[in-house]
């Protein structure tokens, strides 16, 4: 009972968190990009354009936020580096395209936000390409 309240971790427990937290939200976050890559000619008529870059161009970004990158925080390959670009594209999906709706429609946004954030901050773990070569 006290290993249950206590502040103490063990780096095993540290490096099994981390893990499952890129498994989780990698996974996760690769279905919404592989939904757009296999639907890629329906989503580019009417997806956003930020920027006013062009839809196709927006499109093809977040694809490669969201399936490409999320695909290298899966296999813990650069993880902090592929984080920035899915925190890029969270970020416009909750201020931009959700309208600050934190626990409305932009909840998952957030929550993936955050998700991707941590990572950030914390990296990989050891359990990862990118842990196992010393990066």
């Amino acid at each position: 009972m006290k290993r249950l309240i206590t502040t103490h971790y063990s780096a095993g427990a540290f490096n099994t968190a981390t893990l499952l937290l890129r498994l989780v939200f990698g996974i996760l976050m690769m279905s919404h990009g592989y939904d757009k890559l296999v639907h890629f000619a329906a989503y580019k008529s009417h997806f956003m354009d930020f920027m006013g870059i062009g839809s196709t161009t927006s499109l093809l970004l977040v694809i490669f936020a969201e399936f490409f990158c999320a695909l290298f925080i899966v296999i813990g390959l650069f993880t902090r580096l592929a984080a920035i670009p899915i925190i890029i594209v969270m970020v416009v999906a909750l201020f931009m395209v959700n309208n600050h709706d934190f626990f409305g429609k932009g909840e998952m946004a957030a929550l993936y936000l955050g998700a991707y954030l941590a990572l950030l901050l914390v990296g990989p773990g050891k359990v990862s390409v990118d842990g196992m070569t010393g990066r």
